[in-house]
């Protein structure tokens, strides 16, 4: 083809070669910019799509990590106040415990122990009453406690259906106090409860004896039921901690995966954005030498 005033094919394939030189650049420099390789649906909609559910995942695991710290906590708060009923030498049904059996020996002064026990005795409810965290008490319960109690402790998702998994807690097990007398230390046996053990009336005669033992009795009984309460929200704790790792880690690697999926390779697009820019410079260079074409007509007519 002669040379033409009014169609400079060279100029058009230049400009050509620059526009999608342009493109590329773009795309690289969007990549660059954002960290990622498919930012947008456009990029790849089946990534995309797979790595927007994986987030939306990710964001309910981080939920159930969070609610995972508030159970610790509940928890924890429960079984701090257990042990402390529990007691030792110093306090609590131990102490209790450890006062009726001296009780039983002749002679002694029982007003004095009374006074003691009732210390216990108003202790240990305090202690029941003080176990609250976030509004919620498991020992000390009313008729707004519910029966049951749910800690979330996993989400999971096959296809469409999510599933809430969680750790049931009946509170009944671990109630000291309720508001209708069937808690674990207000339960009336043998004529009291362990709340209300009142020693002071009682003498070396053999009736108040099988009296007091009845007492040792209930309250062994009530350590026995304490400790089993404390024992079982101490399994609670380890497996509510080791969820709480297990969820951090699951997080990780849903993280990973997104990772892989939509993340750009920084070394590559470094590489490749030095290369557009190279063809940027080439291109613009050719095209000018192309619209140069058409000067070179004029010296035809001089």
């Amino acid at each position: 083809m002669g040379s033409s005033l009014l169609t400079n094919s060279a100029a058009m394939t230049a400009l050509q070669t620059l526009r999608n030189v342009s493109s590329s650049l773009q795309t690289t420099e969007n990549r660059i910019s954002t960290g990622q390789r498919v930012a947008t649906a456009s990029d790849n909609a089946a990534y995309w799509s797979i790595a927007t559910s994986m987030r939306a995942d990710n964001a309910a695991l981080s939920a159930v990590s969070d609610s995972l710290g508030l159970s610790a906590a509940t928890v924890d708060t429960e079984y701090t106040a257990l042990t402390a009923v529990v007691g030792d030498s110093t306090g609590g049904l131990t102490k209790l415990q450890a006062l009726l059996v001296e009780a039983k020996t002749a002679g002694i002064d029982r007003t004095k122990i009374q006074a003691d026990v009732t210390q216990i005795q108003q202790q240990m409810q305090g202690t029941a009453a003080a176990a609250t965290f976030n509004g919620v008490n498991w020992l000390s319960t009313t008729t707004a406690t519910p029966a049951t109690f749910d800690l979330v402790s996993s989400f999971s998702r096959v296809g469409g259906t999510p599933t809430i998994g969680s750790i049931t807690l009946t509170i009944s097990n671990y109630s000291l106090y309720t508001s209708s007398t069937t808690g674990i230390l207000d339960t009336v046996s043998g004529g009291a409860s362990v709340n209300t053990i009142d020693i002071s009336t009682l003498t070396d005669s053999a009736a108040d004896q099988t009296t007091l033992s009845g007492y040792i009795t209930q309250v062994t009984a009530a350590i026995n039921s304490v400790a089993s309460a404390a024992a079982d929200l101490g399994a609670v704790k380890n497996r509510i901690s080791t969820n709480t790792d297990f969820v951090k880690s699951l997080m990780d690697s849903v993280n990973r995966g997104v990772g892989q999926l939509v993340d750009a390779d920084m070394n590559a697009e470094s590489t490749r954005l030095q290369a557009l820019q190279t063809q940027q410079q080439l291109g613009v260079q050719a095209l000018s030498i192309a619209n140069q074409n058409s000067q070179s007509i004029l010296s035809l007519f001089r």
